[in-house]
């Protein structure tokens, strides 16, 4: 019996210490999400990460498994930023025949990244989507499938709504373009030598002045409506009673 006694506090703590830790899983993928973005996915190892974080080796594996799956539940992590977009959106009301229906589009795509930036942790993370979803990684087309392609579809058809007499061919240009301004505004510190220090890199400030430079640059590359029309017009031979004489 006494050996029973003894054997019961032991048996609870081998139960405590193969539970999941939650503040030793957050500290893995904190790690994994700094070294990721400073050193890209190929310049750092899962001992790296385990040391980083402060665990055993063994835990990082026993957590997220490979570092492929860790690089997936980084960005799986960060979901509820897309979340919030794609909720800012649905609150919109779809009305081409409003002026301002693609400024709030973009307001929604903008807006929740630039306050996401703004915090500690999320400056890691804008700097690792940055830096490893330009690049057509077997790792990065997952994450982009799984997450940002929804999104991206999501926010195209709500532009090519607003904007009905294009395409959605021309519509999926602008987003690229659309996406590369956010992309560098989120990654780029060179504004503030450029600026000889007068403005601060990602700026909060910024975001209404990228939402203008946005929409600008949407209306200025998609076709106006009616251009079909005006190309035509202007391709249309001359009648033959308006000819001038040789």
């Amino acid at each position: 019996m006494p050996a029973t006694r003894k054997s019961a506090p032991a048996a609870a703590r081998r139960k405590s210490d193969a539970a999941p830790r939650p503040d030793r899983q957050q500290a893995i993928l904190l790690a994994a999400e700094r070294l990721l973005a400073q050193r890209g996915y190929h310049g750092v190892t899962i001992r790296q990460i385990a040391e980083e974080a402060g665990v055993p080796l063994a835990l990082v594996a026993y957590y997220y498994g490979p570092k492929q799956d860790l690089f997936h539940a980084v960005f799986a992590h960060w979901g509820h930023t897309i979340e919030e977009r794609l909720a800012a959106l649905d609150a919109t009301p779809q009305d081409p025949a409003d002026p301002q229906t693609l400024t709030r589009i973009i307001e929604a795509f903008v807006s929740p990244v630039i306050r996401m930036r703004s915090s500690p942790e999320g400056q890691y993370y804008a700097q690792l989507v940055g830096r490893e979803l330009a690049y057509n990684s077997e790792e990065a087309e997952r994450v982009l499938h799984d997450f940002f392609d929804p999104l991206a579809h999501r926010f195209i058809d709500a532009i090519h709504a607003a904007l009905p007499h294009t395409t959605r061919a021309d519509v999926a240009w602008g987003y690229q373009f659309a996406l590369g301004a956010l992309l560098h505004h989120l990654v780029d510190t060179r504004v503030e030598r450029l600026s000889r220090h007068l403005n601060s890199a990602s700026d909060p400030a910024a975001a209404e002045r990228l939402v203008r430079f946005i929409v600008g640059g949407l209306r200025a590359a998609l076709p106006d409506e009616g251009s079909d029309t005006k190309t035509a017009k202007k391709r249309s031979p001359t009648p033959p009673n308006r000819r001038q004489k040789p």
